[in-house]
């Protein structure tokens, strides 16, 4: 709908208070409608009985990272972590095609990035394998994510290319001396045309990827902010194309996506399908100028927006996030076949039980985690650092203990927690560069400013303990951190080992600048993790208070306050 039938819309729905004078609370509270009833409502809608009302649907996937099998699934209910199966692409499938027989004209399915990283399989043929099987779900729309660079730029476009869905990212541009220098890598925008409806889809990958993933990924490639030339196209979509709808398809992460929503380029945008940070919107966040979406990550959710459209206008929407449960949607036949395929050739060795855990391996706090407890408890094993590392990962999805009290740690399962086997490397720092440092990942994490906040929580990490403040001025939200018990001394030199991120410089480790005697130490942290569990399996990880802070809880699960959303 054009933007003021748009303004219209959302003025109707919140009575005589204009969405536009509300705060971005009062509009999400007001927006907070059970799903599922208003989806059941909206199909009963008189006007579609009569045939004189169409419903489009817009299916919305992202974050799989190659999470090919069905898997445990985190959630939390009453306060506490429960789990329960989902994903799998097969299931997947299964539930995609019942969602299109519902609507079978007029149904889209679209991916926000970070489908082919992230398991063993993706790892081993370096995306190639998953192509045919997202293409043998029959998505639509597809846009890169920040890890789609990780084989770097050459087996990034075979693999984009290689999807049969159009594409679309009007922020990645060629940088290179040949003739295509400047170029976009991709389409900005895709149109689809709903009989006589129109929508308008553009496309943005995260700017910040080349200083998120190690530099050399994303070699070749150049990334612009969305707000360089958001406006022009959105323009180009309003009025020449005559689109009723713009869409964003981003991959940006939730606060840069809500931060987005409120920013004056953004005018003349009605939703953001947002990506990165695995969050869980159940009901869209409504900031000034559009709503955001999330769809979770690992294939257990799929986001359903419906729109009611009579004569070219919206007279009604919904939007519900759906499970994608094996109980419910039994697995389609012809893709387990095709994933059994896939595997087929690495089977024997990504099947091979290499540890087992009697805790869950868990991902999903933003300051402390159990998986990376294990990581850097292996780290501090081998090499005897003051301090052992690990990034603020967000893959990988739980393993949890089952009936016997354990679960097994497969070879598959170390490439979904460390998707690339990076070599271990050692360096000094004072304690001085080692509290900046940290500082500066705190603002990463928690800047005051949310468009300046980046993917990933807070790095992990074993030998030191750490006290901040969350809500803290940005520099100043460390109160304290022991090094081994003892508070730190910034004029003194520490140890720390963390993994190698290809493209730096010498001196440059885990994001730290200026790092004394770097070396490398001749073994990636696959193998220090298989040695570790070959000594200590079974393990028990954790939480142990290696990071507290005065005003979050040990399981925050999301950057995000002040908008009613809560991950669940």
């Amino acid at each position: 709908m054009a933007h003021d039938s748009r303004r219209d819309f959302l003025r109707k729905g919140f009575g005589v208070i204009g969405a536009s004078l509300l705060s971005p609370l009062a509009a999400s509270a007001l927006l907070a409608e059970d799903g599922a009833a208003r989806n059941r409502e909206i199909m009963h809608n008189k006007a579609i009985q009569d045939g004189k009302a169409t419903v489009i649907s817009l299916l919305h996937t992202a974050d799989i990272h190659a999470q090919l099998l069905t898997h445990d699934e985190f959630f939390v209910e009453k306060g506490k972590a429960v789990y329960r199966k989902r994903g799998g692409l097969a299931t997947l499938k299964s539930m995609v095609n019942v969602l299109r027989r519902q609507n079978p004209e007029r149904s889209m399915l679209i991916d926000g990035g970070d489908c082919f990283q992230g398991g063993g399989v993706a790892a081993l043929t370096k995306g190639q394998a998953i192509v045919p099987l997202m293409n043998n779900i029959g998505y639509d729309l597809m846009l890169p994510g920040n890890w789609e660079v990780v084989y770097g730029k050459e087996m990034m476009m075979r693999d984009l290319f290689g999807y049969t869905a159009n594409k679309t990212c009007a922020n990645m541009f060629h940088d290179t001396r040949d003739a295509s220098n400047g170029e976009l890598i991709f389409p900005p925008y895709q149109v689809r045309h709903f009989g006589n409806f129109k929508i308008g889809f553009i496309g943005y990958n995260d700017p910040l990827t080349p200083i998120r993933q190690s530099p050399a990924y994303s070699e070749g490639i150049r990334f612009a902010k969305p707000e360089e030339n958001l406006e022009r196209y959105v323009r180009l979509l309003r009025e020449y194309e005559k689109c009723n709808l713009v869409i964003l398809v981003t991959h940006l992460g939730l606060t840069q996506q809500v931060a987005l929503a409120n920013s004056p380029y953004a005018k003349g945008v009605d939703y953001i399908l947002g990506a990165d940070t695995h969050e869980r919107i159940r009901t869209p966040i409504q900031g000034l100028h559009a709503r955001v979406t999330e769809p979770g990550a690992f294939g257990s959710f799929i986001g359903k927006l419906d729109f009611v459209v009579e004569k070219g206008e919206i007279k009604d929407q919904s939007y519900q996030l759906l499970e994608v449960d094996p109980e419910t949607y039994p697995e389609d036949p012809e893709l387990k076949k095709m994933v059994e395929e896939a595997r087929s050739p690495f089977r024997s060795e990504l099947d091979k039980v290499i540890g087992v855990t009697k805790t869950p391996l868990l991902r999903y706090y933003v300051l402390e985690t159990p998986m990376d407890n294990f990581i850097t408890d292996a780290i501090m094993w081998k090499y005897s650092p003051d301090v052992a590392l690990s990034n603020g990962f967000r893959f990988c999805p739980p393993l949890v203990p089952g009936h016997s009290g354990s679960a097994e740690i497969t070879a598959d399962y170390l490439w979904s927690m460390l998707p690339v086997d990076s070599e271990a490397k050692q360096g000094t720092v004072t304690g001085q560069q080692l509290w900046t440092w940290l500082e500066k990942e705190l603002t990463n994490a928690f800047a005051k400013d949310p468009a300046k906040r980046f993917g990933g929580w807070v790095v992990r990490f074993k030998g030191m303990e750490v006290n901040i403040t969350v809500n803290a001025e940005d520099g100043k939200r460390i109160n304290w951190i022991k090094i081994k018990g003892q508070p730190i001394d910034r004029k003194k030199s520490y140890t720390f080992v963390a993994c190698e991120r290809e493209g730096d410089p010498d001196t440059t480790l885990c994001r730290v600048n200026d790092v004394g005697s770097p070396k490398k130490l001749g073994a990636t942290l696959h193998s220090v993790i298989r040695e570790y569990l070959a000594q200590f399996s079974p393990i028990s990880p954790v939480m142990e208070g290696r990071i507290t802070a005065t005003d979050a809880p040990e399981d925050l699960l999301t950057q995000l306050s002040g908008y009613g959303y809560e991950f669940r």
